[in-house]
């Protein structure tokens, strides 16, 4: 599989695909944090209540956390500013300007039976108002850069996304002001094991909800939530109203290790009302699964009724691996009875550096 590892949005996280293993490690009272003026507090009543309160009387800028359970698997949830000092993840300076975030694992890492159980959400506060929202596991150092830093305890997982929800909701408004906190507050909820968590992805697929919404949450669905997000897509795949969501759906079931995606991408490519989304489904399927592709890809050359996914569709020869792609480039290039699908498959194969394609264009040219 050709991608070891997706950017995902702009908020500089990257997630790479795993084995699922569950966490067993148990969790700290508190966070592994330094350089901070910090409080404990115990959350009593409502945590959205306590946590108003919190942010209305922070003047200056502060730190308010806690922790929730994290989704089963090896997800380290880290940060760009990478410290080896460390163990575990690293450490991560809250107030770098660097601060990205980075949700990895690897398929050639050797995977660990005991890892992080619970997530830290961290929001930083200012004159009234949150203005960061980031996440770590619970092995991850912090750096808090000398700010105050109120770790809350006892906090009720469902509380937790409720909280969150306003943050991911204010996609309605189309404001660009808020662009990372609504994509860091849904990724969160994504990462965060529990029903309420999977009850507000499919809110967030709702065809009355935003498009970008339904795109972003869609992602997650596949890169985080397993098999429980493969029914929440395949519903996405076949009924969302927009082309351009399932044209995302297909990219999402890329990226989820579920058996079950590769058979509804196949679907897509096959069957689906909009050449857009038949066109993305055979492009990511030529990513994910390589040779298994190949009768898909070549069936859409042959009998999909719109020329552009054929176009797609040679582009997907192109990107599976050249032992299996040159020589059925080769085959279109010289049987397909439309010229144009003919065209673009010689101009892949010029892009191949193929010596098999070098042979092919000699015997074109001198008979």
């Amino acid at each position: 599989m050709r991608l070891h590892r997706l950017a995902a949005f702009s908020l500089g996280f990257t997630f790479a695909l795993a084995p699922t293993v569950r966490a067993q490690a148990p969790s700290a009272e508190t966070p592994r944090v330094t350089n901070a003026k910090l409080e404990t507090r115990t959350v009593s009543g409502s945590l959205a209540a306590e946590f108003r309160l919190l942010v209305e009387r922070q003047a200056g800028p502060a730190w308010i956390g806690y922790a929730v359970p994290q989704i089963p698997g090896e997800h380290s949830m880290c940060c760009g500013n990478y410290d080896d000092s460390h163990s575990g993840c690293g450490g991560c300076r809250l107030e770098a300007r660097d601060a990205g975030a980075n949700t990895t694992s690897g398929e050639k890492q050797t995977v660990k039976l005991e890892g992080p159980r619970n997530l830290l959400v961290l929001f930083r506060a200012e004159k009234g108002a949150v203005g960061k929202i980031r996440a770590f596991s619970e092995d991850c150092a912090l750096d808090a850069g000398g700010l105050p830093f109120v770790w809350l305890t006892g906090v009720n997982a469902a509380e937790s996304v409720a909280l969150l929800e306003p943050f991911v909701s204010r996609w309605e408004n189309d404001s660009h002001d808020d662009h990372e906190t609504r994509h860091a507050a849904l990724m969160v909820i994504a990462m965060q094991d529990g029903e309420a968590s999977s009850q507000a992805l499919e809110k967030f697929t709702a065809p009355d909800r935003p498009e970008k919404l339904r795109e972003q949450t869609a992602f997650w669905l596949g890169a985080a939530r397993g098999a429980a997000g493969l029914p929440l897509l395949t519903r996405l795949a076949k009924n969302d109203p927009s082309a351009h969501v399932r044209g995302h759906v297909a990219f999402a079931l890329s990226v989820s290790r579920e058996p079950g995606a590769l058979d509804e991408m196949i679907r897509l490519a096959k069957t689906d009302a909009a050449g857009y989304v038949r066109g993305q489904a055979l492009f990511w399927l030529a990513q994910k699964a390589g040779k298994k592709a190949a009768g898909t890809i070549t069936a859409a050359i042959e009998d999909d009724p719109d020329t552009d996914v054929k176009k797609k569709a040679v582009f997907a020869l192109s990107q599976l691996p050249k032992d299996d792609g040159v020589p059925k480039l080769i085959e279109v290039a010289r049987t397909n009875r439309n010229p144009t699908v003919r065209k673009q498959a010689m101009f892949w194969l010029g892009q191949s550096n193929d010596p098999r394609a070098l042979a092919f264009f000699e015997e074109v040219l001198t008979h």
